[in-house]
C-alpha cells in the first residue's frame, strides 16, 4: 500500500554530519505526522524527532540543537539533518509516517526498513 524508503546512512567520525532522507510512495491521500526513530543494540526503539503536517517539530532532548527534521510535502519526503554527531548516536534509524490512504477512514502508521548510522570516536 505505502512504502517508505530511507537513504543517507553510513559511517562518520564524531563531530561529523549526515543527512537522512525518507521518501513515501504508494496509495497516499495525505500524510499527517512524520518522524524518525532509532534503535541501538540492546536498547528499545526511541523517538528522535517528529514533524507535524503543519511543520511543528519536537525532538528528543539528546539531539536538540544538533538534529533538524524537515519535510517536503510535495515530494512526500522527510529529512533528518544530523550535525555534531556523537558515538552514542550510533543506531539503526527508522522513518515513520502517519498516512491516510483515502479520504475516509483512520490513518495508519508505516515504517521504513531502517538505515544504519555509525559514529566512530
Amino acid at each position: 500500500q505505502v512504502q517508505l524508503v530511507e537513504s543517507g546512512g553510513g559511517l562518520v567520525q564524531a563531530g561529523g554530519s549526515l543527512r537522512l532522507s525518507c521518501a513515501a510512495s504508494g496509495r497516499i491521500f495525505r500524510i499527517n505526522a512524520m518522524g524518525w526513530y532509532r534503535q541501538a543494540p540492546g536498547k528499545q526503539r526511541e523517538l528522535v524527532a517528529r514533524i507535524s503536517s503543519g511543520g511543528v517539530t519536537n525532538y528528543a532532548d539528546s539531539v536538540k540543537g544538533r538534529f533538524t527534521i524537515s519535510r517536503d510535502n510535495g515530494k512526500n519526503t522527510e529529512y533528518l539533518q544530523m550535525n555534531r554527531l556523537k558515538p552514542e548516536d550510533t543506531a539503526v534509524y527508522y522513518c515513520s509516517a502517519e498516512v491516510l490512504t483515502s479520504w475516509h477512514g483512520a490513518p495508519n502508521d508505516f515504517w521504513g526498513q531502517g538505515t544504519q548510522v555509525t559514529v566512530s570516536s
